[in-house]
């Protein structure tokens, strides 16, 4: 593996990161505190309990897997996106790198910085609330499954975008619905029977559910279910990319 070549674009990504700071960490931060006092506060005032556990904590976990979600796709799609815009992605495709060392550049930083950012998230809601988390090291793995595995969805966004507004297309009309429909701020088991069955259908359900149960050791779905869901999904994504590089989908004239 040619590790300098990946240390190259993951060092690039990351102080890229570092120049924007308002806009990749401090504004997610602001945006997903103003979510807590929302519906924590207000909310909470009026739901004590949700299957046992204090509203107010209930929502945390799904609070930072929407900012997960959100901020490993956009992280990855513009990460790739410049430069092909720019031109600059033929340099990297002309030197000796592999597809795989690309991907890992890139996917690699966009992951990183989602984590960091929910790790904050994780800190300065426990600031506020007794926070439990009964397997810590569960939630560290399902935080790191899934930035990874939406920074790849993020990738393929960015490789399929030909426009600045397409890279907000499927984050802002797809995933974030998703997200508030998957039981962020509630629990399914508290809809109607058709209703919830309709909410399985949703892929964010598992995200959400198996990291709730990290923390309180009650979800809507398995987790056992929820880790798998996560794996197909990140499976599917290197398949794609794969064939991307193979036929040069959008990354060739």
């Amino acid at each position: 593996m040619n590790i300098h070549a990946v240390a190259a674009i993951y060092k690039f990504e990351m102080a890229r990161a570092w120049r924007t700071v308002m806009q990749s960490v401090i504004s997610p931060v602001i945006s997903t505190s103003l979510y807590f006092i929302v519906f924590g506060a207000a909310i909470g005032s009026r739901i004590q309990e949700v299957d046992g556990i204090a509203y107010g904590a209930f929502i945390v976990p799904g609070l930072i897997m929407l900012q997960l979600l959100t901020q490993s796709i956009s992280n990855a799609a513009f990460g790739i996106y410049f430069p092909r815009f720019a031109g600059t992605i033929y340099e990297v495709l002309s030197a000796p790198v592999s597809a795989f060392e690309v991907v890992l550049g890139y996917v690699g930083a966009a992951a990183t910085k989602s984590i960091i950012l929910g790790l904050i998230i994780l800190g300065t809601a426990m600031a506020f609330i007794d926070l439990p988390i009964a397997h810590p090291i569960l939630m560290l793995v399902f935080l790191v499954l899934t930035a990874v595995t939406f920074a790849l969805f993020g990738f393929i966004i960015g490789i399929w975008a030909d426009g600045f507004e397409k890279l907000q297309l499927v984050p802002l009309l797809v995933v974030t619905p998703l997200a508030f429909l998957g039981g962020s701020f509630y629990s399914i088991d508290m809809l109607p029977p058709f209703w919830r069955d309709v909410s399985l259908a949703n892929p964010v359900v598992y995200l959400i559910s198996g990291f709730r149960w990290a923390f309180f050791e009650s979800s809507d779905v398995s987790i056992v279910v929820s880790l798998t869901m996560t794996l197909v999904f990140m499976g599917l994504a290197l398949a794609f990319i794969s064939w991307i590089f193979k036929t040069g989908w959008r990354m060739k004239p």
